[in-house]
């Protein structure tokens, strides 16, 4: 029996729970009508999830598509982690909105009794492992969970309120975190470091360490990840020219997907770069290369006679259109150099974490050493529609640099970068919160 919020919180963690949030409820959010989840994609960067598909349904006489991904939900209790195996989330991009459905399918251990009413006042907490599960619990609204619950403020996420990650309810993620950046501002210059696998910091003298020096103060052991995360948290460092402007020195690289339809997928990438790369501009010879700033507001490029597209999505209502639309790189006769599907974008996009933390960097030496700025930017709530958004109005833009060296022998030598890339000061638009911390 789950009497106190302490207790529920002990339980998901018990489950391998490192996230755990909470949703209030509406007598909408039923078995029948499906779990809302918001006005937007921005859940999908919350709720880890499997491969988005496309699928139709029959709507009011007529036919609509929408985006599904299954999910890898389980019921827990003190007995143990029950699957929902027909547990999914569902995309309207019409509206656009997400909602969660088939949580009570195919599991006996399922609150049934719980989900499939319209009571007010009901809670559903969900927990994520870092095994990409999905944990549920819920509760009636007069529960003790769920009084105790109401009776506290919490930090909100999109439709969730954000509970910590430990029996102590006391603690806020938020607070936490600008605490421990506030301690790593007030160090001043910090010795380049790397942290080892059992915990010890260590000296690290090879360049641009920033990121590794902070992860080391923060505790955070290096990994596969892109970027370490901190009790949810994204921890990005970014180089400035000073701690008066905050002027970053270099763009923002967002992503970093290879394309996957066009020439470039289907016959590969030498033939992508005999077609539209261009030789060498410093003189080495052998070697074609394909490089340029691309954008959807900009003609055909001088140098590869290709332009940025985008196909399945509405610049008047800032809408998806037809899930099955991508971006592309197009040329003067109309053919697809290179494209990547809107989902196979999501996917990648999907990867980011719901919350960012972007703290400005200084470096000197010898010795090298870093500092970290008193004025960190707080970014929540990313969503793929904000990505195409940002990109149709040519702020988000596409800078590669492939090239194949030695072309004309039979092993040639072929580098791939593909990136999206974004000015730091345009980095708050592909968030719907945002706030700038003085941390001193």
């Amino acid at each position: 029996m789950v009497d106190s919020l302490s207790q529920l919180l002990s339980l998901m963690l018990h489950h391998g729970a490192t996230r755990i949030y909470a949703k209030k409820l509406s007598p909408n959010d039923n078995s029948k009508n499906q779990v809302y989840l918001g006005g937007d994609f921005s859940v999908l960067n919350i709720i880890p999830h499997n491969d988005i598909y496309t699928d139709s349904e029959e709507a009011a006489g007529s036919v609509r598509d929408r985006g599904k991904a299954s999910l890898n939900f389980f019921w827990v209790d003190q007995d143990g982690k029950h699957p929902a195996p027909e547990a999914q989330l569902i995309l309207y991009p019409k509206y656009p909105e997400v909602r969660m459905s088939g949580l009570l399918k195919r599991c006996k251990q399922a609150p049934s009794e719980i989900m499939r009413v319209r009571d007010p006042g009901r809670v559903l907490f969900i927990g994520v492992t870092a095994r990409r599960e999905v944990l549920g619990f819920a509760v009636k609204a007069d529960s003790p969970v769920a009084v105790e619950l109401n009776s506290r403020q919490w930090e909100s996420l999109g439709v969730f309120l954000e509970l910590p990650a430990s029996a102590d309810v006391t603690q806020n993620p938020k607070s936490i975190l600008l605490a421990e950046l506030r301690r790593i501002h007030a160090l001043k210059w910090i010795a380049s470091q790397k942290l080892s696998r059992d915990g010890r910091k260590l000296p690290y003298a090879a360049r641009n360490a920033g990121g590794y020096t902070l992860e080391a103060e923060l505790g955070i052991s290096p990994n596969g990840y892109s970027e370490p995360d901190f009790m949810g948290w994204e921890i990005k460092q970014y180089s400035v020219t000073d701690f008066q402007t905050y002027r970053a020195k270099t763009p923002v690289t967002l992503m970093t997907p290879e394309p996957n339809g066009g020439t470039y997928k289907d016959e590969g990438v030498a033939e992508f770069l005999r077609r539209f790369g261009y030789a060498d501009k410093s003189g080495k010879a052998d070697r074609f290369n394909f490089g340029g700033i691309y954008t959807c507001d900009k003609d055909f490029h001088a140098d590869t006679g290709l332009k940025m597209t985008l196909d399945g999505y509405d610049v008047q209502t800032g809408k998806i259109t037809d899930m099955e639309g991508s971006i592309n790189l197009m040329s003067r006769t109309d053919e697809m150099a290179a494209s990547w599907s809107f989902k196979g974008i999501m996917q990648h996009w999907n990867r980011k974490h719901a919350q960012a933390a972007y703290l400005p960097c200084l470096f000197h030496e010898p010795p090298p050493e870093y500092a970290y700025g008193a004025k960190v930017l707080l970014c929540e709530q990313t969503d793929f529609i904000l990505f195409i958004k940002a990109l149709a109005s040519g702020k988000i833009y596409y800078d590669p640099a492939v090239k194949i060296e030695n072309a004309s022998s039979l092993h040639p030598a072929i580098k791939r970068r593909s990136q999206f890339r974004i000015k730091h000061a345009q980095i708050v638009d592909v968030y719907h919160q945002n706030e700038e911390v003085l941390l001193s």
